[in-house]
């Protein structure tokens, strides 16, 4: 145990003390400082400061004049700690932040009291963590100092800094404790400094001006128009979110249940992942599309509570879960800071959407909580109505299917295939039919377009397709059976589009008639791959008493195929709103003409969903017809 000091040597140490730091601080103000002496120096006098308070304490009892240098000294203590020119961590046995001085908070960016009680090792980069641990086990159990490289996690980039690990006895403390004070590596620029104001105000504005962007954006996304859509709406706004905020984003949602009986514990699905490029990433998006988050995970703890939370710096590396493996999720794909939020439409969560970033650009904060907040609202309304449309959708499908055939007709000598798909907006009923029939000289093929959609439209598309149908039976010619549907759609509130085709095998081959209301035009394609667009015409039909429609004869070949189609292929948009287009339409043909029927109609199906991104505005129906061998004998 040191000698006890008296009162009056114990003030002249402090006095001397005060000066030395003074003498430091200017010192590390210098241009050009040697840090590094600087900070050995500041270590010294720290623990002459700690020896002097060691001696104290025994004789408390011994009056006034001891307990008045006690206290003192301990402000003394306090002051050094506080300015000194060098930032200083004071920690626990067990590695755990007791208290930092102004330094360590500035080089951190952010307020002493949010480093406090945590371990001094989140503030660290992941992979050096481990071997940070380690040495601050060697110093607590040897004494000895001892340096580690270090990157904290400072806010707006990490920061590299060589850390001096020293051992410390404290009086009244039962273990001993640990000193860090953070230097500069040999060759690079001192460690950071508070920035000037004018400097941090501007980074600030910055800051700000940016995360409105992302949240403008993410609003004209997901609000601008009504995509209906659940799963475009949180595939785009993950890929968003690693675009401009996050290294990996996961977006967990809880099945539909409005249609049943809601289970007592739902149960989180993981939809969407969302990480940086490379092999490696690949491979975790796999592993983590197939780990539905565990209760006691930070996504489902927030789903459940219905309450966002920050991780600015991620100390259980587990929260995410663990993959198969057993390692941690936030290891395996370097989660240095998380931030998850509930997706709720104001009655009910939905789910969680969580973003993960290694530190490179600086830990999370209240601000960005608060903008995934904000957009995990936004998305909740996305996604209530997506489920509401589809519910609404699938009554629609049970009436549309009853205005489609179930079943195409086998024709012999004839292939032929259909498609139709309903749009992924509105969710009523569509006016698009079609039809294959047997007629009074061979079979007939129809493709209209009611204009519309819901009740009264979906009445005028089974006058106008049982219409045709009936009609059919006893007149010869496609355009005088669309002039007899014409006169009895003149009552209708709504006009119709369609295109009629009558085909016929005649001993000089097979003739196709077509005959056109305001449809768009069949589309040929020849058995050699030569494609040309019929001439199509004629005016709607339910408009005028004076009807006409464009009528056209085609003699077809053996592997010649005629393609019917509705507006609402070539008036698919992208997000650009570009337009499918009828030169797209005949590049997919063309691409698609050596296939099967179906496999054609498939081509151009997938080509359309991947144009618009599974956005269709509008129903789509097409429908194909090919001449076989056998057609001719």
């Amino acid at each position: 145990m040191p000698e006890q000091l008296e009162p009056g040597v114990l003030m002249r140490e402090i006095s001397d003390l005060e000066e030395r730091i003074g003498e430091l601080r200017q010192a590390a103000a210098m241009p050009d400082p040697d840090l590094r002496a600087t900070l050995e120096a500041a270590l010294v006098e720290l623990e002459l400061a700690l020896a002097a308070l060691r001696t104290l304490g025994t004789g408390q009892s011994a009056g006034d004049g001891r307990i008045s240098a006690a206290e003192s000294e301990r402000r003394v203590l306090r002051t050094v700690f506080q300015d000194a020119p060098v930032p200083l961590f004071l920690l626990d046995r067990d590695g755990s932040v007791r208290r930092v001085n102004r330094q360590a908070a500035t080089l951190l960016g952010t307020s002493p009291g949010y480093v406090s009680g945590k371990p001094f090792s989140v503030f660290c980069d992941l992979p050096g963590r481990a071997a940070l641990r380690s040495q601050l086990a060697a110093v607590v159990r040897t004494g000895r100092r001892r340096q580690a490289h270090v990157r904290f996690l400072s806010r707006g980039k990490p920061v590299e800094a060589v850390v001096t690990l020293a051992r410390v006895w404290i009086r009244g403390e039962p273990e001993p404790m640990v000193v860090a004070a953070a230097g500069p590596v040999p060759g690079q620029a001192p460690v950071p400094d508070r920035p000037p104001p004018q400097r941090a105000e501007d980074e600030a504005v910055a800051t700000v001006v940016h995360r409105m962007d992302v949240l403008a954006t993410a609003s004209e996304m997901l609000l601008s128009e009504p995509l209906f859509n659940e799963q475009v709406a949180i595939r785009r706004c993950a890929r968003l979110l690693a675009a401009e905020l996050a290294d990996w984003v996961l977006i967990d949602v809880a099945p539909d249940t409005a249609s049943g009986h809601a289970p007592e514990a739902p149960e989180l699905r993981r939809q969407v992942v969302v990480g940086p490029g490379g092999e490696r990433a690949a491979e975790l998006t796999h592993a983590l599309e197939e780990l539905d988050p565990l209760p006691g995970t930070l996504p489902h703890s927030v789903f459940t509570g219905r309450q966002g939370a920050l991780h600015p710096h991620v100390a259980e590396l587990s929260m995410l879960g663990e993959l198969p493996d057993g390692s941690p999720v936030c290891g395996a794909i370097s989660a240095a800071t998380v931030v998850c939020v509930p997706i709720e439409d104001g009655q009910r969560c939905l789910g969680a959407i969580t973003v993960t970033g290694s530190g490179e650009h600086g830990p999370f904060d209240l601000m960005d909580l608060g903008v995934l907040q904000r957009l995990g609202r936004y998305l909740g309304l996305v996604v209530r109505a997506a489920r509401l449309y589809r519910h609404r959708s699938q009554v629609a499908a049970s009436l549309q299917n009853s205005l489609l055939p179930k079943a195409l007709p086998a024709i012999p000598g004839v292939e032929v295939d259909a498609r139709y798909l309903t749009a992924t907006r509105g969710g009523e009923i569509g006016g698009d039919f079609y039809d294959v029939f047997e007629t009074a000289t061979g079979w007939g093929f129809v493709l209209g377009d009611v204009c519309g959609k819901g009740e009264e439209a979906a009445a005028v598309t089974a006058a106008a397709r049982h219409g045709v149908r009936l009609l059919s039976r006893w007149k010869t010619e496609p355009a005088e059976v669309l002039s007899m549907v014409n006169a009895a759609l003149l009552n209708e509130d709504r006009f119709v589009t369609a295109v009629l085709a009558g085909l016929e095998v005649l001993d000089s081959g097979i003739r196709l008639t077509l005959s056109t209301a305001g449809h768009p035009p069949a589309i040929v394609v020849r058995q050699d791959g030569m494609i040309r667009t019929t001439s199509g015409g004629g005016v709607p039909m339910g408009l005028f008493e004076d009807f006409e429609p464009a009528i056209e004869s085609i003699e077809l070949a053996a592997g010649d195929t005629v393609f019917l189609y509705s507006d609402g292929v070539v008036d698919a948009c992208d997000m650009k709103r570009e337009r499918f287009g009828h030169e797209r339409l005949i590049e997919t043909l063309a691409a698609a003409a050596g296939q099967p029927v179906r496999e054609m109609l498939l081509a151009v199906e997938r080509a359309l969903m991947d144009f618009c991104d599974g956005d269709l505005g509008d129903d789509v129906s097409i429908l194909a017809l090919r001449v076989l061998p056998q057609a001719l004998n």
